[in-house]
C-alpha cells in the first residue's frame, strides 16, 4: 500500500484526460495522472452503469465513492441522475484532482442547485463505520493489491454502520485473480460479472436480493436478473 500511495503523487505536467461517458455531463473531461492510478476502463464503466440504470437505482441517489481515485465512478453517477456524491480518496494529490474536477462541474450549465458533491481526503477504512447518513449506491474500487481480508472487513464495517440501509447497492471491483469477497451477515453477492482482468461484484441485503429475485421470477425465464449470476463479458 505504501508503494501505491507513493505512486499517486501527481506529476502535474503529466495529466491525461478521461471523460464522462453519458448523461448530463457527457463529454466533460476528467484530468488524471498518467501513472499511479488504475481508473476503471470506459468499457467496464459503461457495463456497470448500464446495469445500475436497469435497476433504477441511480435516479436521485446518494452515492459514496470509496477509493475514488480520479472520481470517475462517482461523477458518472452524478451525470446519470444521482443527486449527491461523497468521494473518499486517501491520496491528497488525487483528492485535489477530484476537487478540481468537481469545481469545473459546478460551473457547467448542466449543474443545478439540487446537486451536491464533496471530497474527503481520508482512508476508506476510517470512514466506513460512521457517516451519520446512508447511501443508495456505494462504489468500492481499491487497488488490486488490496487484500481480500481487508475488503471483507470494509464490507462488514459498512454493513454494520450507518452508511448503508436495506436498499443500498454496493458495487465492488476486484482483480479476477483475487479471492472472491465474502458478503457481510445479512447481505448477499447477487451478481458477479467479469470484464477482462476486472471482476465486478454487486452486493445487496438479503431482503433486497429476495425482492430482486421475485421481480425476476415475475418477469419470466428471459429476465436478465437473478439472485446470483456470473457472467464473462
Amino acid at each position: 500500500m505504501a508503494l501505491f500511495h507513493l505512486q499517486l503523487v501527481v506529476d502535474w505536467a503529466k495529466l491525461v484526460n478521461m471523460r464522462v461517458i453519458s448523461g448530463r455531463f457527457k463529454g466533460v473531461a476528467l484530468a488524471t495522472p498518467k501513472t499511479g492510478t488504475r481508473p476503471t476502463t470506459d468499457r467496464t464503466k459503461e457495463a456497470i452503469f448500464s446495469h445500475l440504470d436497469s435497476w433504477g437505482v441511480l435516479d436521485d441517489a446518494r452515492v459514496l465513492d470509496l477509493f475514488a481515485g480520479t472520481g470517475a465512478l462517482g461523477i458518472e453517477a452524478l451525470s446519470r441522475g444521482a443527486r449527491e456524491l461523497v468521494a473518499v480518496e486517501s491520496s491528497r494529490p488525487a483528492a485535489a484532482l477530484i476537487t478540481k474536477t468537481l469545481a469545473d462541474l459546478k460551473r457547467n450549465r448542466s449543474w443545478n442547485a439540487n446537486l451536491s458533491a464533496r471530497v474527503l481526503a481520508k482512508k476508506a477504512e476510517t470512514v466506513a463505520g460512521g457517516f451519520g447518513e446512508s447511501f443508495d449506491v456505494i462504489f468500492i474500487d481499491p487497488p488490486y493489491a488490496y487484500g481480500t481480508d481487508d475488503c471483507n472487513q470494509l464490507l462488514a464495517d459498512l454493513a454494520a454502520g450507518d452508511a448503508t440501509n436495506e436498499r443500498t447497492v454496493i458495487m465492488l471491483e476486484r482483480s479476477i485473480r483475487s479471492d472472491d469477497p465474502a458478503a457481510p451477515e445479512g447481505w448477499a453477492i447477487t451478481e458477479r460479472r467479469n470484464y477482462g482482468e476486472t471482476a465486478v461484484f454487486y452486493i445487496e441485503t438479503i431482503a433486497e436480493s429476495a425482492e430482486t429475485a421475485d421481480a425476476a421470477e415475475s418477469a419470466g425465464p428471459d429476465a436478465d436478473t437473478a439472485v446470483f449470476t456470473e457472467q464473462n463479458e
